[in-house]
Parts: structure tokens; sequence; C-alpha cells
């Protein structure tokens, strides 16, 4: 397996990745935005109470770093393979967090029930395949394990 291809240069993508690419890097700068100023209560909702960091810190960092990945998804252009590999294992990360949302009963963003919390997780994957759609990083993983 040619794990090179991961790292080279990005290719060009279709005009629809595109839109996909920058709307996901956009809408992640805004939750961002949100973690660190208007919607951190709300936040805080999906942070285990098993989780070992602050409830806020996390909300703090997280947001952060969806600023950061959200940004890199709109002006990296050259290298949105990686950070679409990136972003995925950032929505794979943050799902136990969702999942305790659930699990937990705890309310945020209008999830105040059992059955609105666990239609949820099923976004989650979503985020994953388009993070990897629309960057190229599916193709490139595939290419990656024909090599």
């Amino acid at each position: 397996m040619d794990l090179s291809v991961l790292t080279r240069p990005s290719p060009r993508t279709s005009r629809p990745r595109t839109i996909a690419r920058v709307a996901l890097g956009l809408g992640l700068v805004g939750a961002g935005i949100t973690h660190l100023t208007v919607a951190r209560q709300e936040f805080q909702a999906q942070v285990p109470s098993w989780f070992p960091i602050d409830t806020d810190v996390t909300v703090l960092g997280s947001g952060v770093v969806e600023i950061a990945l959200g940004a890199s998804l709109v002006v990296l252009r050259r290298w949105q393979v990686a950070v679409g590999l990136i972003a995925a294992a950032f929505f794979v990360v943050i799902f136990p967090g969702n999942v305790a949302q659930w699990l937990e009963q705890k309310d945020g963003f209008g999830l105040d029930t059992d059955a609105k919390r666990l239609t949820r997780l099923f976004f989650q994957p979503v985020l994953v395949a388009l993070a990897l759609w629309s960057t190229g990083a599916f193709a490139a993983v595939r290419k990656a394990v024909r090599d």
C-alpha cells in the first residue's frame, strides 16, 4: 500500500466536491466560533460526564480545532486529501460525545428527547463521508490500497 498518495498535493476536484468542501469548511468555522461564544453552554451538553478534561476547556478546545479544520478545508486546496482525512478523524473522535448526550439524556440544541438525540447520531457518519468525498480522500485511500 502506497501511503505517499495521501500526503501528495491533491488533484483538482469537481465543482460539486469543491462546493461541498467549502460549505463543510465554512460550517466548521461557524460552529467553532459558536463554541467560543454564544453556544458554549449548549456544546457542554455534548461533553461526556466521564471525559477527564473540564467541560468548558473541552468546548473551547474543540471550537479552536473546528475553526482550524474549517479554515484548512477552505484554504489548503493543495493538501485537501490530508485535511479531509483529519476532518473525518475529528468527526469520529467527537462521536462519543454525541452518544453520551443521548445515553446521559442531556438537552442541547433542541435535542430534548431521546428520539431526537438518537436521530442525530445518524448524521455523524454523513459528516465523515462528506469530509472524505469532498476532499478526494476516498479516492486517494482507494488508490493507496490498490497500489
